[in-house]
């Protein structure tokens, strides 16, 4: 124990940035060879070892891109536990209103959008929203109806979730979508990169932090083979895995078959699997009565953007029997009347950012230089883009800009900041 808080404890961010540069041991030719790599062109200047630089550089990199181009923006989070708390004040360091924590409460996850809402320097709405999931595009609608409207009204707004661009498409149907949406999940270079590889890699990176169980061996069941559902699948498979799949569109269950994958119903599989991963953005795909047959010490988790895949609110339910162990942050015992107990990561929330720290930054990269060109292609129809400015919330809300980039307005909190 001595030895872990002499050597390895992290460092608080400003210890960080006034270390000495790190360049590894000395002694063989390889260390040597690094640190000739980590000097500066004149050889007398290495590069600072940043340890919090990857894993804010794509959040980051959007909001730079966009306060570049002249956009004021607001940032808040797309999910109560996907907030990076030292990424998020990096961020609000710069200027940047930052308005999310991680484990946040649902009230207070509503309250931080609507603070967004309202932080832009001159006191107007946004000019421009970017969503992931929806719930920004929601709030506004039915609470703030009046931005939509007038000279300095929401021009647009780019959606980056599967869910979210299925909330969109209702809202069209049913006709009251006020502002042209773009719908940046379903371009190739998001969707098929995105949502497949980066979940191939994020998903067992959550549950391997959560439980440090064994992959390799274990019978697990994925529902739903889309994009992300492969990703998945692929995953857990090449971890040594014997994978089931749940599909009710039948072209995706034959292409999971076809893979050699068998495919199953949840009520075939809640008895014999030893993991379930929810990935269908559906609401109940696990219900209480699957539960009821899990075996003990069974893990549930979801990747699917909202807690609506995983019946929680029966296993919450005192009239249930069932109560209720924390484990540690974000992982849950559940114990049912018979002791059996099941292990719930994220509360049935986003596995791979409640219980570690999502997508790697490169394959995010292709995710928000979409979503710059949609704000961007927003921006300059019917009224040129050197007209306005884009202002970031939890999605992102877009500004007009004025000659001089507002950067005075105040976060929530310096370490309350959260990542989309």
């Amino acid at each position: 124990r001595k030895r872990r808080q002499d050597h390895h404890e992290p460092k608080s961010r400003s210890e960080v940035q006034g270390c000495r540069p790190f360049i590894g041991r000395l002694g063989s030719k390889g260390d040597r060879d690094r640190r000739a790599r980590n000097a500066g062109s004149d050889g007398a200047t290495p590069r600072v070892w940043r340890p919090e630089a990857a894993c804010r550089r794509a959040g980051r990199g959007l909001i730079e891109t966009l306060t570049e181009l002249g956009a004021e923006v607001t940032w808040t989070s797309c999910n109560i536990f996907s907030t990076q708390d030292h990424a998020a004040a990096a961020i609000a360091a710069t200027g940047v209103p930052v308005y999310a924590w991680k484990g946040e409460s649902d009230e207070e996850y509503d309250w931080c959008i609507h603070q967004q809402l309202r932080a832009f320097g001159d006191g107007k709405a946004p000019n421009l929203l970017l969503d992931d999931g929806g719930d920004l595009t929601a709030i506004v609608h039915q609470k703030y109806p009046e931005m939509f409207d007038g000279s300095d009204r929401i021009l647009g707004l780019s959606e980056e979730t599967t869910t979210g661009v299925h909330r969109l498409y209702e809202m069209e149907r049913d006709g009251s979508l006020k502002c042209p949406a773009i719908n940046v999940n379903d371009s190739v270079t998001k969707s098929k990169f995105d949502n497949l590889y980066g979940c191939r890699e994020s998903l067992v990176d959550g549950i391997k932090r959560a439980t440090d169980v064994m992959i390799a061996g274990k019978v697990v069941v994925v529902a739903g083979y889309g994009d992300v559902g492969k990703g998945c699948v692929q995953a857990l498979a090449r971890a040594g895995a014997r994978v089931l799949v749940t599909e009710i569109d039948p072209i995706c269950a034959l292409q999971a078959s076809m893979e050699g994958y068998q495919v199953v119903t949840m009520e075939e599989a809640a008895p014999i699997a030893d993991i379930f991963v929810t990935s269908t953005g559906c609401c109940d795909v696990v219900t209480g009565e699957h539960m009821k047959q899990m075996k003990n010490e069974a893990i549930l988790c979801n990747i699917g953007h909202f807690d609506s895949e995983i019946q929680m609110a029966w296993l919450t339910d005192s009239a249930n029997g069932v109560t209720e162990e924390e484990i540690k942050p974000q992982v849950d015992h559940f114990i049912f009347p018979d002791g059996k107990r099941i292990i719930v990561l994220a509360r049935g929330r986003l596995v791979n950012l409640g219980c570690a720290t999502g997508h790697p930054s490169f394959v995010m990269s292709n995710s928000f230089s979409n979503q710059v060109l949609a704000q961007l292609s927003l921006c300059s129809s019917p009224f040129g883009w050197s007209a306005i400015a884009t202002k970031w919330a939890r999605s992102t809300c877009c500004r007009r800009s004025s000659t001089k980039r507002s950067r005075n307005s105040t976060s929530a909190s310096s370490a309350s900041t959260s990542a989309s």
